[in-house]
C-alpha cells in the first residue's frame, strides 16, 4: 500500500538520517530498489521524472506496476510513489493516476507565480492525502531537457514557499544533477543552513545525489536534508554491469540472450549502489 512521503520524511529529520528517493525506469529498476528496501527494513521513495513516466506508457502503468509488486513481492516498508520535478499539468495526471505524493517544479518561474501555482496544488495533493513537495532555486545540470547551472535559493523565497503547507522542500544550494564537472565547487552548507534557519521542522531534499561526496552528504543531513534523490548512479551501475556480461561474452553462452540473464547482473548492480545509499543515508532498520 503506497503512503505519502510526509511522515517518513518527519520521521527522518527529527531522527537526523535521510530517506533516499530512487529514480525508475523499468520493472528491473522498481523491483531492485523494494526488494533491497524490504531487505534493509529502510523506507523508501520511488521517483518518477515525466520523461520516464512516458516511457514507462503513461503514469497508470507506473502505478499499476508498483502497486502489483508491493503486493506480490509482501513489500511491507514503507513505500511513497513521487512524480519528480513535475510541471504544473503534470502534477494533475499524477494525483489522477493514484501517485501518493508529488513534486511541483516552479522554480523557474517567477517566485509570484511559483508561490501561487504551489499553493493551489498543496491544496490539491492534501485533498488526496498526497505529499508535495516544491522547488526554490534551480538545480544545476540537465533533466529533462532542462539545464540550469546550480543556483543558490534565496532562503526568504524559502520561507514564502514554505509557508503554503508543502510537505518537503528541495533547495538549490549549488547541487547538480548527472555527473559533477571537475570544477565543481561543492555544496553551499551556507545557504542550507540559512534556508533551514528560516523553514525550521520542514523535511529539505537534495536533488542530484550522485557523485556528492558522503562526508558532504552527513553534513547536508545534520543541516535538516531528510530527503536524497539518486538516479545517474544507479545508471551507471546498471550499465557498467550490463556491459560487462555483454563484454564478456556471456550473452552468447547457452541462453545468455534470453533478457532474463542479460539483465540480471544490472539487476544485482542496482540493488548494490541502493543498498550503499540508504547504508549512507542511515536509513536502514529505520521502517
Amino acid at each position: 500500500m503506497l503512503v505519502s512521503a510526509t511522515e517518513m520524511l518527519n520521521k527522518a529529520k527529527a531522527g537526523h538520517y535521510a530517506v533516499g528517493q530512487f529514480n525508475i525506469n523499468n520493472l528491473e529498476w522498481t523491483k531492485a530498489i523494494l526488494q533491497t528496501a524490504q531487505e534493509l527494513n529502510s523506507p523508501v521513495i520511488l521517483g518518477v521524472s515525466e520523461g520516464a513516466g512516458k516511457y514507462m506508457c503513461g503514469y497508470q502503468t507506473v502505478v499499476g506496476m508498483v502497486n502489483g509488486m508491493l503486493k506480490e513481492l509482501n513489500i511491507t516498508v514503507p513505500v511513497a510513489l513521487h512524480l519528480d520535478h513535475g510541471s504544473y499539468e503534470h502534477c494533475y495526471k499524477c494525483l489522477e493516476a493514484g501517485f501518493s505524493s508529488i513534486m511541483f517544479d516552479g522554480s523557474h518561474y517567477p517566485i509570484e507565480e511559483n508561490v501561487e501555482k504551489t499553493k493551489e496544488l498543496v491544496k490539491a495533493a492534501h485533498d488526496k492525502g498526497v505529499s508535495i513537495e516544491a522547488e526554490v532555486g534551480a538545480i544545476g545540470g540537465e533533466e529533462d531537457g532542462v539545464i540550469g547551472m546550480g543556483e543558490c535559493a534565496d532562503p526568504e523565497e524559502c520561507k514564502k514557499i514554505a509557508d503554503l503547507g508543502v510537505d518537503f522542500l528541495a533547495a538549490g544550494i549549488g547541487n547538480i544533477h548527472g555527473k559533477y564537472p571537475a570544477n565543481w565547487k561543492g555544496l553551499s552548507f551556507e545557504t542550507l543552513d540559512a534556508v533551514q534557519q528560516k523553514t525550521g521542522d520542514l523535511p529539505l531534499v537534495l536533488h542530484g545525489g550522485t557523485g556528492i561526496p558522503a562526508d558532504m552528504i552527513k553534513k547536508a543531513i545534520s543541516l535538516g536534508v531528510a530527503k536524497i534523490n539518486v538516479n545517474t548512479e544507479c545508471q551507471l551501475s546498471f550499465a557498467a554491469a550490463t556491459r560487462k556480461y555483454v563484454e564478456e561474452g556471456k550473452d552468447q553462452q547457452g541462453k545468455g540472450y534470453d533478457p532474463r540473464k542479460l539483465l540480471a547482473p544490472g539487476f544485482e548492480a542496482i540493488k548494490a549502489t541502493v543498498k550503499e545509499k540508504m547504508e549512507l543515508f542511515g536509513s536502514v532498520g529505520k521502517a
